[in-house]
């Protein structure tokens, strides 16, 4: 009892230290002389809500738990092989089609919503499956659409075939990282890495000749289809899509086929990081991220698992900056800030390290909810800093933690 309190109170101070800053102290504007009115109502509220519910939730989850080994009251069971690919199956059609009956701006939010889940299951295959702590993978989404708009800006190649040769070079980059990272482990990996993503930034921002500097690279055309431009004119001597059609051009068509086609790169995404989990390759990253040298007691080779990480994460973040570049139509090094790389790594904390549904929940719960409260765009970080704090306390592995492979012994 004296620890569920003690514990109790410690959450309430942390959540009064927490909002006070944010919703305690409003901002006002009225000169240098304004004067400062602290919410002091609204913070013992939060503390009290908190206080409550930290001291009734041991005695509400005993209720929902057996005496005779603490096993869950209820519990699903779990699905077939068969009606879980149904009910996949129509999950992605009802994704294909949802664009035909949501609105402009619904449709380019999940888009978004589509390249931060590829981001997140290739940064999941570095921190969540090898345990490599990466805080530098937005270099690797630069890098992608740099290459991008670089192959068109200065050899006039389209998007289908940059799209291979963006994650070609991301993996290349991926790679070499892997090298001077070998060592390391915990903070010092998250500094080298962190070190590289700027110097990918200060690289395109430098480079003004190749990368245009500051400026970025402007006029990136949007993906074709089989060869036909997406756009209200094509160029001189092509055809657009919609003439060869005999449509009407209608800019929702554009939005809704580069939705589609980020579905379909999302998917592939998951698909092939789920294969490579079930290999050998997927059993080695878990072997490494539980126990290095048990893993090389047991005859594996740490250097390339870690290498192997690095490039496939890489890889995954090439294809993601590629479209992001085709998506955009530009590309600038504010883009590739330190921000987007810990955004992509709380997307995969949020949701759960290793787990592949968390990471897409992380990714639509941190891209969708700060567009549907844009009264507080101005404190955006600042509750983004408050959930992450709140997550570590109280659910620390995640909202979909990932299932261990486990045994139990009778008793």
């Amino acid at each position: 009892m004296w620890a569920n309190l003690r514990t109790a109170i410690f959450a309430a101070l942390v959540t009064g230290v927490v909002v006070a800053p944010v919703f305690g102290v409003p901002i006002t504007r009225g000169g240098i002389n304004a004067p400062v009115e602290v919410n002091w109502a609204f913070i013992f509220k939060s503390m009290a809500l908190v206080f409550v519910a930290q001291l009734i939730k041991p005695w509400l989850f005993s209720h929902f738990r057996r005496r005779d080994g603490g096993k869950p009251l209820f519990t699903l069971p779990p699905l077939s092989d068969t009606p879980r690919r149904i009910f996949t199956f129509v999950l992605i059609g009802v994704a294909m089609i949802w664009p035909l009956f949501a609105g402009r701006a619904e449709t380019d939010i999940a888009t978004l919503v589509l390249i931060y889940v590829m981001l997140g299951l290739g940064l999941n295959i570095v921190v969540g499956y090898a345990g490599l702590l990466d805080l530098g993978f937005v270099g690797f989404y630069a890098i992608g659409a740099y290459t991008y708009a670089m192959m068109f800006h200065w050899l006039g190649i389209g998007f289908w075939w940059a799209l291979p040769c963006a994650g070609l070079a991301a993996g290349v980059f991926g790679y070499l990282l892997g090298f001077p990272v070998l060592r390391l482990r915990g903070d010092y990996l998250a500094i080298v890495t962190l070190g590289f993503g700027e110097i990918i930034r200060l690289l395109v921002t430098n480079l003004h000749t190749y990368t245009g500097g500051p400026d970025g690279i402007s006029g990136i055309p949007k993906p074709t289809v089989f060869g036909y431009a997406m756009s209200r004119r094509a160029p001189e001597g092509e055809t657009t899509f919609h003439d060869l059609m005999g449509w009407s051009f209608n800019s929702q068509d554009v939005i809704i086929y580069l939705y589609i086609l980020a579905l379909a790169l999302a998917l592939i995404t998951l698909f092939v990081s789920n294969r490579l989990l079930r290999m050998p390759v997927g059993r080695a990253w878990e072997a490494l991220r539980e126990d290095e040298i048990a893993c090389r007691s047991l005859g594996l080779n740490p250097t390339g698992i870690k290498l192997s990480a690095f490039t496939i994460g890489a890889v995954f973040a090439g294809f993601g900056g590629a479209f992001f570049a085709a998506r955009q139509g530009m590309v600038n090094p504010q883009s590739f800030a330190f921000v987007e790389s810990a955004l992509i790594l709380s997307i995969v904390v949020l949701g759960g390290m290793g787990s592949q549904l968390g990471v897409i929940l992380g990714a639509i719960l941190l891209t969708v909810l700060p567009e549907l409260a844009r009264e507080f765009a101005e404190y955006r970080m600042l509750l983004f800093g408050l959930a992450m704090v709140l997550m570590m306390i109280w659910r620390p592995q995640g909202l979909v933690p990932v299932k261990r492979p486990h045994v139990e012994l009778q008793s």
